[in-house]
């Protein structure tokens, strides 16, 4: 069970990686155009780096990066903001994958029992180590995509709550689930969910934005899945270039104040992720 903040997603070197792959550039031609020695680039992809932040500021202009967030990824010192309230709960659900967590999410409203579960963890088992007593029915379960850290424990979640809905993104293939595809709106209670389809990091991936009916409620949550992370985003396995165009689609159709639950590391907000995230240059 995993109950601290969890890590940040991708360090240095795994920035520099996807980067390098979205330009499309050899590593021996970025290291003779940012002046730097091939082989410690080549350390700091590997995660042993020495790099200096001018020589950071040189490879962000080359690959288009934002240079204080990835001077900040360099240092270890990528800056996480507090996360204000929202008008409804968030319980985060941070479970054991590799070196970092897979996340799942539910949200409630204040004071309710029951609520929405966004993603479901690789097994029930997991999910259950991590789940809140406080919640006692889960209305219906939305998938960002169905990769087996994020959807394997979908079908025994639904019979065990007794949930009547699931939702995947358009094109994605689940048992117990029916698609939800770009612009379609689902609302449980004052719960009010819009999906968003960001194919790139694999062909079906949905956004969700989470806000409230509640009136003078101000506040929302974005379940970004595998696109968007604290300091980072997700791998373009699908298509680099799509998964880049929806990284600046959501950019500029979420509010600033929008609070970020990603599919791995910590929660952020919209606003933090403008200013330092290495891909929202």
């Amino acid at each position: 069970m995993v109950t601290a903040v969890p890590p940040l997603e991708d360090e240095l070197g795994d920035v520099l990686e996807k980067a390098l792959r979205q330009a499309g550039l050899a590593l021996p031609l970025l290291a003779e155009r940012a002046q730097v020695d091939a082989a410690r680039l080549r350390d700091a992809i590997d995660y042993r780096s020495d790099l200096t932040c001018d020589e950071l500021r040189r490879i962000a202009a080359l690959l288009g990066l934002n240079e204080v967030g990835l001077c900040a990824l360099g240092v270890g010192r990528y800056p996480l903001p507090e996360i204000g309230n929202l008008p409804f709960c968030v319980y985060p659900l941070h479970m054991a994958h590799g070196i970092g967590v897979a996340n799942a999410y539910i949200v409630t409203e204040r004071g309710a029992d029951n609520g929405l579960l966004f993603d479901a963890g690789a097994a029930f088992p997991s999910l259950l180590r991590v789940w809140p007593p406080a919640v006692k029915k889960i209305d219906a379960v939305f998938l960002t995509h169905v990769e087996a850290e994020h959807a394997g424990g979908l079908c025994e979640a639904l019979k065990a709550f007794g949930t009547p809905h699931a939702f995947v993104p358009d094109g994605a293939s689940a048992p117990c689930a029916e698609p939800l595809g770009e612009g379609a709106v689902r609302v449980f209670g004052q719960l009010e969910v819009a999906a968003f389809s960001t194919p790139g990091h694999c062909a079906a991936h949905n956004c969700y934005l989470v806000r409230t009916r509640a009136p003078r409620a101000d506040g929302a949550l974005l379940v970004s899945g595998d696109l968007l992370f604290a300091g980072s985003a997700g791998g373009g396995y699908f298509c680099q270039q799509r998964l880049a165009e929806q990284l600046h689609r959501i950019l500029a159709a979420v509010p600033e104040k929008t609070v970020v639950a990603p599919g791995h590391g910590p929660m952020t907000t919209m606003e933090n992720e403008r200013q330092f995230n290495p891909f929202l240059a």
